[in-house]
């Protein structure tokens, strides 16, 4: 089984590489924001109480994402392995994750971050705002606040998996293909 955590800043690319690598690796993406979305959408108990959270403009606590998280890996045992997107966010989160891993006899293998400068994440955000209809991608002070606030909350992260020798930076610039490439490469060595 392969874990992963897949990382990345606004705009790196995280959707389209863990699209390409859970084909090429027959994995089960777990992105927390479809997670969110699909619990809300059917007024599940958790949803109910995420929703509650986010109407108030408040983060979802851990141990409701955290409770997400497990239902859905527990849904998917049988797969060759997961990749998270979105998750996790903190390093309690993180902490959260490795035990949830190990209690089903597995672990998380890498932290792959997408190395992208700024200005080609605003860049590239800017242009998917043009289409995506999405507000927040459409203003460069939000996109710039949005690298920002990402830089400072996941600094700790990388610490955490640095600590563990499971960190991997990736160059995140190129071709959609030469990206999946490069992540290709430190998946086929682990």
């Amino acid at each position: 089984m392969i874990n992963i955590v897949l990382f990345g800043p606004p705009g790196a690319g995280k959707g389209t590489q863990a699209e390409n690598l859970k084909d090429k690796y027959d994995l089960k993406h777990i992105s927390t924001g479809d997670m969110f979305r699909h619990h809300i959408q059917n007024e599940t108990e958790l949803g109910k109480l995420a929703k509650s959270y986010m109407d108030k403009g408040e983060l979802v606590p851990d141990e409701v994402t955290i409770k997400m998280l497990k239902a859905k890996v527990e849904e998917h045992l049988d797969s060759k392995g997961f990749i998270f997107d979105g998750f996790p966010r903190t390093k309690a989160q993180a902490e959260s994750l490795s035990e949830l891993m190990q209690s089903k006899g597995t672990q998380i293998d890498a932290m792959i971050a997408l190395e992208v400068p700024d200005e080609v994440l605003v860049e590239r955000l800017l242009e998917r705002g043009k289409t995506s209809g999405r507000k927040d991608d459409s203003n460069e002070e939000v996109i710039r606040n949005r690298i920002k606030v990402y830089y400072k909350e996941t600094e700790v992260l990388k610490e955490f998996y640095k600590k563990e020798d499971k960190y991997y930076g990736v160059d995140g610039v190129g071709s959609i293909s030469e990206i999946t490439d490069r992540i290709s490469k430190v998946i086929d060595s682990l």
